[in-house]
């Protein structure tokens, strides 16, 4: 078991902890207090792997090999989704707890426009206008 993971158990210990002593009155702030832990540990984890990526990529344009982002692939597209899934479950929570059901459409917008963003970056040609092939073409 990882070292955060402990912290994050012990941390739901607590909270399970205060929510029998201090009653039904705080869960909801005590569920909102946990699920912005978990939510900064999730951003934390996020935030390495994209340094960690960023750098590999200038590893690899310093030595020439190929440019970043000149392809995706399948793998890396599939775990961005489940990352967003992942995340949508906190987000839609705060969202409707919040702001309602207009919380919750917010956030689901936002989770599929992020999203498409993702897919429409992965394809670079998406967008933008063919080169004609002859003089007979329009």
């Amino acid at each position: 078991m990882e070292a955060g993971d402990t912290e994050l158990k012990k941390e739901l210990d607590a909270t399970l902890h205060a929510r029998r002593e201090l009653g039904e009155e705080y869960e909801s702030a005590l569920v909102d207090s946990f699920l912005e832990k978990v939510e900064q540990r999730v951003d934390d984890a996020v935030d390495r792997r994209v340094r960690r990526r960023l750098a590999e990529q200038q590893t690899i344009v310093a030595r020439g090999a190929r440019a970043p982002g000149s392809g995706d692939s399948w793998g890396e597209r599939f775990g961005f989704g489940v990352i967003s899934l992942i995340l949508a479950i906190p987000l839609s929570a705060i969202g409707a707890t919040q702001a309602g059901m207009s919380g919750l459409f917010v956030t689901w917008a936002g989770i599929v426009g992020v999203n498409t963003v993702q897919a429409l970056r992965s394809r670079p040609h998406f967008g933008k206008r063919r080169e004609k092939s002859s003089d007979w073409e329009e």
